[in-house]
């Protein structure tokens, strides 16, 4: 369980890298949307296009199916709740060590004073 999760976190941070593929994202989170409407505002041939597509599919991101003669694109929020997961968990590490960090300061700056009041 622990390595596919690992696994599908790094196809969503891979997936992030990119500007074309998080715009997809934001355009998706208006709702579904055509490969070729989505292409076409990014300026981009559909072969090259489809490539995002397919990266954003893998990680579970997005989705496609087709419609007729026309593949449609919906965004999947469930796919970045990993990534968010992992936020998280990181933010309360780091919280974590920035509290004893303060707690360390304080106690210097506390025995600093104390020392300068004895001499």
């Amino acid at each position: 369980m622990l390595v596919s999760y690992m696994a599908n976190l790094d196809h969503v941070f891979h997936s992030l890298s990119n500007a074309t593929r998080r715009a997809v994202i934001k355009q998706l989170a208006s709702g579904p949307a055509s490969i070729s409407d989505l292409a076409q505002r990014h300026h981009m041939a559909l072969p090259s296009f489809i490539k995002h597509i397919r990266v954003l599919e893998e990680s579970e991101i997005v989705t496609s199916h087709k419609k007729g003669r026309v593949r449609m694109c919906a965004l999947r929020p469930r796919g970045l709740t990993g990534a968010q997961g992992w936020f998280e968990q990181e933010c309360r590490r780091w919280e974590a060590r920035l509290d004893r960090l303060d707690g360390f300061i304080e106690a210097q700056a506390v025995k600093e004073k104390t020392n300068g009041e004895k001499r």
